[in-house]
């Protein structure tokens, strides 16, 4: 028998060690966010766009095949923040960008 404390899940309604009950919520809090080909994406990473997207209150297109560096993901499974020369606060849907 291990010394670990014992704790209830609601969620299953069982008795459970406690790490591992930490272990399943940290699991669930994380969010997958994956781009327009099925690629997982992670904070850091670079993009590039696959169509033409007018930018809302800059005045500016980005054009298909711009490079987007160091991404940062949002709590939303289908945004992600960015910054580009020019635009400040860029969030891009991931459906509109490919992992480089």
């Amino acid at each position: 028998m291990s010394d670990d404390e014992y704790v209830y899940d609601e969620e299953s309604g069982e008795w459970m060690p406690a790490s591992e009950l930490a272990a399943k919520q940290a699991s669930a809090d994380t969010v997958e966010v994956r781009d327009a080909v099925g690629n997982l994406l992670a904070d850091g990473d670079q993009v590039t766009l696959i169509k033409d997207l007018t930018v809302k209150g800059a005045g500016q297109t980005l054009k298909q095949g711009t490079l987007i560096k160091s991404i940062r993901l949002t709590g939303d499974s289908q945004e992600i923040d960015c910054k580009y020369p020019g635009i400040k606060g860029l969030v891009l849907r991931a459906e509109f960008v490919k992992k480089r």
